[in-house]
């Protein structure tokens, strides 16, 4: 103990040992010592060394304390001390102040910052190896992580500043360690829940640097309900008016939802925008913002972009801008935008906000041209912005971001272009008000540039992609001087280009030509009526001139081909192929198409092109438009291909087109067709659909029904045998009742199935004699001859006998079933509806029989007069005897009909067998019913032998 305090101390006697002499006996003794509290001193000071030696700590101690870590994790302090060893180690304390201090002093001179920015890139450096030597085992971070479980201040503080400061240093491979942890980031979740407030700031810092560019820990984060977490921790901390914990859950929020369309939607469909409404209400006195509230809101406001930010799906975007618009979110923003003392970034920034959520939105762009500003008389919004927009004393990224709201505002909304356009038509204008088009007029022929260049754009979006507007603004007139005639605003801004005026100006007018003239016939034949325009722009082509005047040839070369491409030849003297002999004269095929290549070479094109907002550092760098470059690139190729084209090359795509014309045309016409069957296939199937749901209508109504029967059949029987019980007399007689009941029906049915055998007996007889009948026909047919077509027709006849036949016996044996069943019903009915029922059945197959009677006895007549043609047919085959061969053939024929007859008389005979059968049966149901039944047999037996008695009585007599 004296050697640690006198390395504490720093007075002992004899020499001083060095720094490094004193972390080599720390760390031996860390090895080596079997105390607790030996192990815990060493750390300590170690602890105390690490800042100042921080190198030496790091190389030679690294291991004792990890180990450390392992081996003493139940005493608490030796763990705090070795977490903020190791803390110390990896993240120096210089380094963590400049962190700190980076906010509140972000702008430094460069010669100051120079040595600083090498001092802490030295730093760095050295955390990232102790970083990298740490990880290099990956259960070391695991153990850290179990670490962040112990809720003990001392453990748990220093633990979620080393993994901060790890991930800082070391981000994807630390991140990848965690991500493969099991329960990693739950953990590290759990930090937010955490009452002290210290660990659960720094549990804020630690998912933001855990966050930072991994879309599977992001969504990890999401699903462990950060946004709910967030959320209420700014509500708690005033919002707005919150501290620097408000900022950091916003950047926190910032990570998990940028370019994360999956979190994204868990964010709407959790219904979290509408919490974001709250953040925006402002009172009226807005002045005297803190630096604070100014960041938290402007951080607010990203959150918000990040929603509906073009780069987004377009259907993800169109529901966040729907869900916004129905909580009053754009409604909360557009208050913010119209309120007075409201600081300029922060109205900067709500602009750019206001333009992204009603970008490509009907509902949302109609409704933010219904919003006035507070003034007197109430003027639109749209126009106090457009007053911004073309005021050259407003800053310039307040400019940039008007010009980005009234792009918004007019992106795919053909209602909004027609109502800008509509104020600068002379039947529209009020000399008693400012509209937008006298505001874009204004700027578009102001002596600012830039008010020239945002103007031109602006009346540009206005034209994008609607041809009625663009025909309508041929309309515009413009006074220019007392005295002189109004111009046209087409001729106007050509009047401008040919001045010479600064080259910003030059390029937004280029612009606005050609987004006014493309896809517009009538815009180029306007355009190509002025005879001073076409050799202003081929003088222009031609000449070499500076790289400031690259740009200026290359919008002129490409109207000069938009003049080609839509020209419909309508000018004698400027029709496609003149034009394009002059480009050859002139200025030359290939010169052409190097100056139309000098739009897309230039610098600012691919920056302009890559996201709609506009975007620049200066003023200066202000000369494309986002939607300009992809009509640039939509029209280059189809230019370049038009002034190569010969005449007849035309000639033949024109056909083409017609043909493909024509070849649409019925293709339209087919469609159209397949739709009309289409939707004949939608209503049949709708019907089948609905008759189909008719019939298991009906379906469950008969099997109701039939479970209804059932119940009262059972109900019956309960009844009848609870009657049984109580009285025997009672009993006796009412079933004598039923049993006379029950006898009178079966005597009935006994009477009529004795009628269906006497009449199966008979039509059995008459087959019987027909089959006969036709065997002798036969044999005589084989003796003499016949015609081969009458012998066919003959057969054609038996064949036509044979399925009558077949007929009638099948409707024989359907009967029979039908007895059959209407025996069982016999025998389970139970009230009088039922027996009215059967009678109505009874009834139904006495007819039925009746007519198959009928039909039997016209089959006989059939049978008969095919008897007396064959004894006419005999007469005359006598004399044929060549054809004995062939009748030969028709024997056997017959034979096998005769062999089919036989059959079909067997199955009669089994049929009949059946009914004998169930006769019997009936018979005996009587007999134990105790009627007194007389077999048929006995009636004879007793016949016979009372005409023996009459027999023995005569012979007395006599």
């Amino acid at each position: 103990m004296n050697f640690f305090r006198g390395v504490i101390g720093g007075q002992q006697a004899g020499a001083q040992p060095s720094g490094v002499e004193t972390i080599q006996k720390l760390c031996d003794r860390v090895a080596s010592s079997t105390l607790l509290e030996d192990r815990r001193d060493a750390v300590r000071a170690l602890k105390s060394l690490s800042k100042k030696y921080r190198m030496e700590v790091g190389t030679q101690a690294m291991d004792h304390l990890i180990r450390i870590l392992q081996t003493d994790s139940s005493d608490s302090e030796i763990l705090g001390y070795a977490l903020d060893t190791l803390y110390n180690i990896i993240c120096s304390d210089e380094e963590e102040e400049q962190d700190e201090s980076e906010d509140a002093a972000p702008v430094k001179s460069k010669n100051v910052a120079a040595p600083e920015d090498a001092q802490r890139r030295q730093e760095d450096d050295i955390g990232a190896q102790f970083t990298e030597r740490f990880i290099q085992e990956p259960e070391n971070v695991t153990l850290l992580l179990t670490m962040l479980e112990e809720f003990d201040f001392h453990v748990r503080w220093p633990g979620v500043k080393l993994l901060t400061a790890l991930l800082k240093c070391q981000c994807a491979q630390v991140q990848g360690i965690i991500l493969v942890s099991p329960m990693g980031v739950s953990r590290l979740m759990d930090l937010l829940a955490d009452s002290r407030e210290v660990i659960r700031n720094d549990g804020l810092l630690l998912l933001q640097q855990l966050t930072k560019g991994n879309a599977a820990i992001q969504k990890i984060v999401a699903f462990e309900n950060a946004f709910e977490r967030l959320l209420d921790i700014i509500t708690e901390e005033g919002t707005s008016d919150g501290g620097i914990v408000v900022e950091d859950c916003l950047l926190l929020l910032l990570n998990l939802l940028k370019n994360n369309s999956s979190n994204q939607n868990f964010f709407k469909e959790g219904s979290y925008i509408q919490r974001m409404k709250p953040w925006f209400e402002v009172g009226d006195d807005n002045s005297g913002w803190s630096a604070q509230k100014v960041t938290n809101l402007h951080l607010m406001l990203q959150l918000v972009r990040v929603m509906v930010s073009p780069v987004n799906s377009p259907g993800a975007t169109a529901s966040c801008q729907k869900a916004m618009f129905q909580c009053g979110l754009l409604q909360q923003l557009c208050t913010i935008l119209m309120a007075t003392g409201v600081p300029a970034d922060i109205l900067t920034e709500t602009i750019n906000t206001v333009s992204e959520v009603i970008r490509g939105s009907q509902v949302n762009q109609d409704y933010f041209a219904s919003v006035n500003a507070p003034s007197n008389p109430p003027r639109p919004a749209i126009v106090v912005l457009l007053m911004s927009m073309v005021n050259e004393r407003q800053p310039f990224v307040l400019r940039c971001a008007v010009l980005y709201c009234f792009q918004c505002f007019l992106y795919k909304n053909q209602k909004g272009q027609g109502e800008i356009v509509a104020t600068l038509l002379p039947s529209t204008i009020d000399a008693n008000s400012i509209s937008a088009g006298q505001l874009l007029c204004g700027g578009l022929f102001s002596a600012d540039s830039l008010s020239n260049w945002c103007a031109a754009v602006a009346l540009g979006h206005a034209l994008q992609d609607n041809l009625t507007q663009k025909e309508q603004l041929l309309r515009v007139q413009l006074a220019t001087s007392l005295g002189k005639p109004p111009v046209s605003l087409l001729q106007q801004c050509t009047n401008i280009l040919s001045q010479g005026s600064k080259v910003q100006t030059r390029v937004g007018l280029l612009m606005l030509l050609c987004t006014w003239m493309s896809n517009c016939p009538i815009a180029v034949t306007h355009f190509l009526h002025n005879q001073d325009n076409v050799p202003f722009l081929t003088a222009q082509i031609s000449e070499n001139l500076g790289e400031d005047e690259r740009l200026v040839q290359g919008l002129c070369a490409l109207l000069l081909g938009i003049c080609i491409y839509y020209n419909d030849n309508s000018l004698e003297n400027y029709t496609k192929e003149k034009l394009k002999q002059l480009i050859e004269k002139r200025i030359g095929k290939e010169n052409f198409v190097e100056k139309l290549g000098f739009i897309t070479k230039h610098e600012l094109y691919s920056r302009a092109a890559q996201k709609p907002q506009p975007a620049f550092s200066t003023p200066e760098h202000m000369l494309f438009d986002h939607e300009f470059t992809k009509l640039v690139k939509e029209l280059e190729g189809v230019i370049t291909k038009a002034v190569h084209k010969s005449t007849e090359e035309e000639k033949k795509e024109e056909e083409v087109k017609k043909t493909l014309e024509q070849h649409d045309s019925i293709v339209t016409q087919y469609k159209e067709l397949i739709r009309e069957q289409d939707a004949q296939i939608n209503e049949l199937k709708e019907q089948v659909s609905t008759l189909a749901s008719q019939k298991d209508q009906m379906q469950n109504t008969i099997t109701q029904q039939l479970s209804q029967i059932q119940q009262h059949k059972d109900q019956y029987n309960i009844l009848k045998l609870k009657l049984g019980k109580d009285s025997g007399q009672s009993d006796s007689g009412q079933v004598n009742g039923l049993q006379l009941e029950e006898l009178t029906l079966l005597r009935e049915e006994l009477e009529e199935l004795r009628k269906q055998h006497t009449l199966l007996n008979t039509q059995l007889a008459e087959k019987d004699t027909l089959i006969a009948s036709l065997k002798a026909e036969g044999v005589q047919s084989s003796d003499g001859s016949t015609a081969a077509a009458e012998n066919t027709e003959l057969l054609k006849e038996l064949e036509s006998l044979r399925v009558q036949v077949q007929t009638q016996a099948a409707e024989i044996s359907q009967l029979q079933r039908e007895r059959q069943e209407l025996q069982s019903r016999t025998e389970a009915m139970t009230a009088v509806s039922g027996e009215a029922a059967d009678l109505a059945k009874v009834t139904k197959l006495e007819n039925r029989l009746s007519t198959q009677t009928a039909e039997t006895n016209r089959l006989q007549e059939e049978v008969r007069t095919l008897t007396e043609s064959r004894a006419a047919m005999e007469k005359e085959l006598a004399a044929a005897t060549s054809t004995a061969t062939i009748l030969q053939t028709e024997k056997s024929k017959l034979q096998q009909e005769v062999a089919e007859s036989k059959k079909e008389q067997d199955d009669l005979l089994m049929l009949l067998a059946d009914q004998d059968q169930k006769i019997l049966s009936l018979k005996q149901r009587l007999k134990d019913l105790g009627e007194t039944i007389e077999d048929e047999d006995d009636l004879d037996a007793r016949d016979q032998f009372d005409e023996d008695d009459d027999d023995e009585e005569e012979e007395d007599d006599e």
